[in-house]
């Protein structure tokens, strides 16, 4: 068995890896692939901040681990899991090691309006 048990029967994730598209005027921008993948990983929290009065920003912030290849996502890419929208706020990192140690590490951070749909 090659993964760590905390990866291996982690939770489901829908990653959203980013690509370019060509706007209405001609230009290139970078957006969430309407194509995802699913991938099993390990979701630590690192950390939040509750909005305690009316107009502060509500922050969560978790660190994703996974075996898949994140090689096509990047601070563009969405993740959705657990009934929300996630950006993306660092490049992945890929963490070298034998195959059992192997693993791509990325930090996301909540939506504050949950609006992850993507056009």
């Amino acid at each position: 068995m090659s993964g760590s048990l905390q990866r291996r029967r982690g939770e489901l994730v829908k990653v959203y890896p980013s690509e370019t598209r060509t706007d209405r005027r001609g230009n290139d921008t970078v957006a969430p692939s309407k194509n995802s993948f699913e991938a099993r990983a390990a979701l630590i929290p690192d950390r939040s901040a509750r909005a305690e009065v009316p107009g502060q920003m509500h922050i969560d912030v978790v660190k994703m681990i996974t075996t898949a290849d994140l090689s096509g996502v990047n601070i563009w890419s969405r993740v959705e899991w657990n009934g929300r929208w996630w950006d993306c706020v660092s490049p992945p990192g890929l963490h070298i090691g034998n195959r059992h140690t192997r693993h791509w590490s990325i930090m996301l951070r909540a939506r504050v309006d949950d609006g992850g749909i993507i056009q």
